[in-house]
């Protein structure tokens, strides 16, 4: 191994994308749906009488500047740390929630714009990434210019997701018939994995931005209230819930970084 592989496998600090991986993904974003209405809906009153004038702009600004603290602390990291992986992929899935409210409700744009706005972002994002680096496979996430278009990817994508989540289970689908469409179509995404030769970065992508409104939708079955398809539970209660489920999860479950195709090449 020579000493730009040893670098490369040193830095690569985003974890092997396994089954676990999924299964912590899925709730995070759940997390996400329901924190983000927890401080822009209940604390600062958004869907209240009384509530705080741009709660859904304070909500954005309290969780993107979190998310710019993890992701600066992420890139300077030396080494995989689930802790800090998991915390930045929970405050990017956070904001999203609030950032796609505000667009779709605060400015206007309503769920279809909001969607299209924000896919019109993801592709950017990784059109810019590939024409950057030469891929936007995140097994070569092993680089403070990688990990930058990686986070700012999937800024964009959870925020597409909640826009997406939104605009699914606000129309004929409601909560649950949201959530099992989007579970449906994430099945088909397995089912394409093992049984045909798609590229595997295309599926990885489309899985992560769907699973995204799979956890909005749930999010939002737990916590919207009887009379609109939900069950009505506490936000703040929820939230601890899942938190506690991924503290639990990432303990339980292996943790480790993605090989980089680097030093996959020096094993074989």
């Amino acid at each position: 191994m020579n000493d730009e592989q040893v670098r490369q496998a040193a830095l690569a600090k985003v974890p092997a994308v396994t089954l676990g991986f999924w299964i912590i993904k899925i709730l995070a974003t759940t997390l996400g749906e329901t924190a983000g209405d927890t401080v822009t809906m209940s604390w600062l009153g958004e869907t209240t009488d009384h509530p705080v004038p741009n709660g859904y702009l304070i909500g954005t600004a309290i969780f993107g500047a979190l998310l710019l603290i993890l992701v600066w602390a992420q890139i300077r990291a030396r080494r995989f740390n689930p802790w800090l992986y998991w915390a930045t992929i929970a405050a990017s899935t956070t904001m999203g929630t609030t950032l796609a409210d505000f667009a779709d409700r605060s400015l206007g744009v309503g769920y279809p714009g909001g969607s299209l706005l924000l896919l019109g972002c993801v592709l950017l994002s990784l059109f810019a990434w590939h024409r950057t680096l030469g891929t936007v496979d995140v097994n070569t996430v092993a680089s403070p210019k990688a990990e930058a278009f990686y986070w700012l990817t999937i800024t964009f994508s959870q925020t597409l997701g909640t826009a997406l989540g939104d605009w699914a289970a606000d129309g004929a689908l409601g909560y649950a018939g949201g959530a099992i469409v989007f579970g449906a179509a994430l099945l088909v995404l397995v089912a394409l994995y093992y049984w045909t030769s798609i590229s595997r970065v295309l599926l990885f992508w489309a899985a992560f931005i769907l699973t995204r409104p799979l956890g909005a939708t749930v999010g939002d079955f737990l916590d919207k209230p009887l009379d609109e398809g939900g069950l009505e539970l506490s936000r703040a209660m929820a939230s601890a819930a899942l938190a506690i489920a991924i503290v639990a999860l990432i303990v339980i479950l292996p943790q480790r970084a993605g090989v980089h195709p680097g030093d996959r090449e020096v094993r074989t």
